[in-house]
Parts: C-alpha cells; sequence; structure tokens
C-alpha cells in the first residue's frame, strides 16, 4: 500500500462533496513544479524555431496562455481553492532532432494550501495551446508526460518526482 491518506480530504463524513476548510492552516511559503512535453515533426519545432507558425509565436502565447490558466485554475477545476498567486514562470527547452517541446511551469505562492495543480493547469495549458497552435501544419502532435516534479511548503515538506521513479 502506498502512504495515502486513509480518507479523501473532499469528502464530509457522510461521503458529500465538499471543499477543504484551510482556515485555521498556516500560511507558508508553498512552490510548484510541473512538467509536460509536446512530441512533433522535427519540421514543426523548425517553424516554432524560426517563428513561421501562421498564428504567430507559438512559445509566447503558450507562455501567456499557461499564466492566464494558472490564475484562473479556480474556475475550471472544482473544489480549488482560489490562491493569491505571487509567481508563475513558464519556460521551454527545444530538443529539435527528437521533436520535442519540454514544457516547465513554476508557480509560488505564500497561503495555507498548495500551488500545484496550479502549476499542472499552467504546464498542461501551455501544451495545448502549441498543439493549437500547429495542429494545422502537423498532424501527428501528442502531449505527453505531463506531472508535478516538486512541490514544497506545508506539512509535507519537500516533494519531489520524476516518472522514472515510480
Amino acid at each position: 500500500m502506498t502512504d495515502q491518506p486513509a480518507h479523501l480530504t473532499h469528502l464530509d463524513e457522510s461521503g458529500n462533496v465538499r471543499m477543504v476548510d484551510v482556515t485555521e492552516k498556516q500560511e507558508t511559503l508553498r512552490e510548484a513544479v510541473a512538467k509536460a512535453r509536446v512530441r512533433m515533426k522535427p519540421q514543426t519545432i523548425h517553424l516554432i524555431e524560426t517563428n513561421q507558425v501562421a498564428k504567430g509565436n507559438v512559445l509566447e502565447v503558450a507562455k501567456i496562455a499557461a499564466i492566464m490558466a494558472a490564475k484562473q485554475t479556480p474556475q475550471i477545476v472544482p473544489l480549488c481553492h482560489p490562491l493569491p498567486m505571487t509567481h508563475i514562470d513558464v519556460q521551454f527547452e527545444i530538443d529539435s532532432v527528437e521533436g520535442l517541446i519540454y514544457i516547465e511551469a513554476r508557480t509560488r505562492v505564500t497561503y495555507k494550501t498548495g500551488v500545484e495543480v496550479e502549476a499542472l493547469t499552467a504546464a498542461l495549458i501551455a501544451a495545448l495551446t502549441i498543439y493549437d497552435m500547429v495542429k494545422s501544419v502537423d498532424h501527428t502532435v501528442t502531449l505527453e508526460q505531463a506531472y508535478i516534479a516538486r512541490k514544497s511548503g506545508g506539512k509535507s515538506g519537500v516533494v519531489e518526482f520524476s516518472p522514472e521513479n515510480r
């Protein structure tokens, strides 16, 4: 058995859905890093790198979309607390030989609850935006391996994860 909690926090004693009450929790600095990647043809990567995609600068649009999405997470993920986001950053690394764009989204807040859902939302929306902007020239685009790579703050302290560490 894994080290999961014995109960689901979004259910009350009767099994009804609820938003977790964080009123009594201490505010701490909380940070999260989420990663994702997008796979496409190397020729499509070349179009992105040389800014030849008809819809515009793919990575800049994806970055803006990711930041906006992280701020809107409570509106699209049920039961997610609205957070006073203090930092959102999105970076891209391109592997033109393999046809991959690696996405890393970092979020930070001083609050009573974690910020990892916002980081994951940012990474996924960046990936989805990349897909949307190149789908007309590349029908092979796939979104891959979205996950929380690191989170810190609160009771759990620092937690790191890599898909290779399963």
